[in-house]
């Protein structure tokens, strides 16, 4: 790694107990060193409207990501897609579109459920979402943590050494990513 990486975890669940916020906790556990992970805490906005001016929480928002060095989502999937939150926060994000903070920024997208799928239809549309803003997202390893209530203890913490291990892995591709998209100074 050449130089040191920020990141900031966005989790697309308003629960505080939800498996994906615990999810974005054993990402920063896992990146290697010189990298770290912040988590947003709240994606508590109201419905994006162009008549309305940036509220300051959106305004918090857009600064912690663009100054952020990527960007890792941690997806729940509601009903086959995103959760209603997390879409209206991208929408408040990429207004305007040429001046949006994800325009360019390299991404990652994780997920964790309870059943077989691990948000992989949730991810799907997520990474759709992105194409619009023009945001580098990461493809390889994708982490998709299935039957998540058995990875994790009551305290929200990772017990499974297998989903540490591609969390390590995870962590390791994003750097290199993000040292690939970084923007050079001559």
């Amino acid at each position: 790694m050449w130089m040191p990486i920020t990141l900031l975890g966005i989790c697309g669940s308003m629960r505080r107990g939800s498996l994906n916020r615990a999810l974005l906790v054993a990402v920063g556990e896992t990146l290697p060193e010189g990298a770290t992970l912040r988590q947003w805490d709240s994606l508590d906005l109201p419905i994006f409207s162009t008549d309305l001016e940036d509220p300051p929480a959106v305004v918090a928002l857009k600064r912690a990501i663009a100054e952020a060095d990527g960007v890792v989502f941690a997806v729940p999937e509601y009903n086959y897609s995103i959760p209603g939150g997390l879409k209206n926060a991208i929408d408040w994000i990429s207004n305007p579109p040429a001046k949006s903070p994800l325009r360019g920024k390299p991404c990652a997208i994780i997920g964790a459920a309870s059943g077989m799928s691990g948000t992989i239809r949730a991810q799907a549309h997520m990474r759709q979402i992105l194409l619009y803003s023009d945001s580098p997202v990461l493809s390889q390893p994708e982490i998709l943590v299935a039957r998540a209530y058995e990875r994790f203890d009551a305290e929200g913490r990772l017990i499974d050494t297998v989903t540490r291990e591609w969390l390590t892995k995870f962590g390791a591709a994003l750097v290199r990513y993000i040292e690939r998209h970084a923007p050079r100074t001559s």
